[in-house]
């Protein structure tokens, strides 16, 4: 029996005095507890406060606690000179915590071998002699905090008063942690969302709405990430010819399918790794990364896409396009904006030329 146990006293005074003062001195370990329950966020803490408060304030020889498993009753911890078993699992009918979440009933059992509610098979050969069980959350029992003596009439009503306001504590740690827990899960859930937001923002204000296709700060961002490598690159710009023309005699609807038309040609014309984009009306970019081929590979491989493309369209919708292709060797230190630039003015010189030789027939 712990030092603060249920010593019995000679006179009626003595004992009254002493009972007084052992209930009291639970109450002081009691608002201990209640105060480290406040600020449990993890069961684990919740029930080793509970299971050590409930030994100390009743000056038991053991205590248990005890979850509600569906019809078991799981003993999650458990300490003493008698352990009932920690993590066995018991049918609710088939021990004493189990009957009182079954019946939302405190137990003080001053001898269990007086008790029909005790299975002699499973506290009979222990050294438990009397108990006392109370339900948590006594509505809908989610466990039960059990404590027990090896000597018969061991537990009293102070006993069983200060483990009833122990579980009613404990109760509301535990529902104090599933809010928590839930909090915590509606706010990462919430970020989660957020962050999948911002992303799809980002995305849309980096992509073309017409095309797919990178616009132009898009573009920019990734071209300039590549650039910054330093193994060297290639940039074209592609210019759609006659844009104008179309939309004046087929009108804009027509005018956009075209720019989307040649935006699937770039992507069909082009590797995985390299970057495409729509730098606004009718002007398209190209970087390629290294390793480079040769700048008419580019270029030949965007006219053999752009002629089976032609070959699949009406003649009035047929699709030409003006390039400027430029490159940058490896530890070149050309910006991206000298890229532009010349492949800028390339792109206008073919487009010029072309305009020479059509007045020219």
């Amino acid at each position: 029996m712990h030092e603060f146990g249920s010593g019995r006293a000679g006179s009626p005074a003595e004992a009254t005095a002493h009972n007084t003062e052992r209930y009291c001195r639970g109450m002081e370990i009691l608002l201990s507890a209640v105060q480290k329950l406040a600020f449990a966020r993890e069961l684990g803490q919740v029930q080793r406060i509970a299971r050590s408060t409930a030994r100390q304030m009743t000056g038991s020889d053991g205590a248990a606690f005890i979850l509600r498993d569906g019809e078991f009753s799981h003993y999650v911890d458990d300490e003493g000179i008698a352990p009932l078993g920690k993590g066995r699992r018991i049918p609710l009918g088939e021990c004493v915590a189990g009957w009182a979440m079954a019946h939302r009933q405190a137990v003080l059992i001053s001898d269990i071998r007086a008790d029909e509610r005790i299975d002699q098979c499973l506290y009979g050969p222990t050294l438990i002699r009397s108990l006392a069980v109370v339900p948590i959350r006594v509505p809908e029992p989610v466990g039960a905090i059990a404590v027990y003596w090896s000597e018969v009439d061991a537990p009293g009503e102070d006993d069983l008063r200060l483990l009833k306001r122990l579980a009613d504590a404990v109760s509301l740690a535990i529902e104090n942690i599933r809010m928590h827990s839930e909090l915590e899960e509606r706010v990462r859930s919430r970020a989660e969302e957020l962050e999948k937001a911002k992303a799809a923002i980002e995305e849309l204000s980096m992509t073309d709405e017409l095309t797919g296709l990178l616009n132009r700060r898009g573009f920019r961002r990734a071209a300039e990430a590549v650039i910054a490598k330093g193994r060297g690159c290639q940039l074209a710009i592609i210019d759609v010819d006659g844009l104008k023309k179309v939309n004046d005699t087929f009108g804009h609807a027509v005018g956009d399918s075209l720019i989307a038309d040649c935006a699937s040609v770039l992507r069909d014309s082009v590797r995985h790794s390299d970057v495409v984009g729509r730098m606004g009306g009718d002007e398209f970019c190209v970087l390629v990364p290294a390793p480079l081929a040769p700048a008419e590979t580019l270029r030949n491989s965007l006219r053999a896409r752009l002629d089976y493309f032609n070959r699949l369209s009406p003649a009035q919708c047929q699709l030409s396009i003006s390039v400027g292709i430029v490159q940058a060797k490896a530890g070149s230190s050309l910006s991206l904006d000298d890229l532009l630039s010349q492949a800028g003015a390339l792109m206008s010189m073919e487009k010029h030329s072309k305009v020479i030789s059509e007045s020219r027939h």
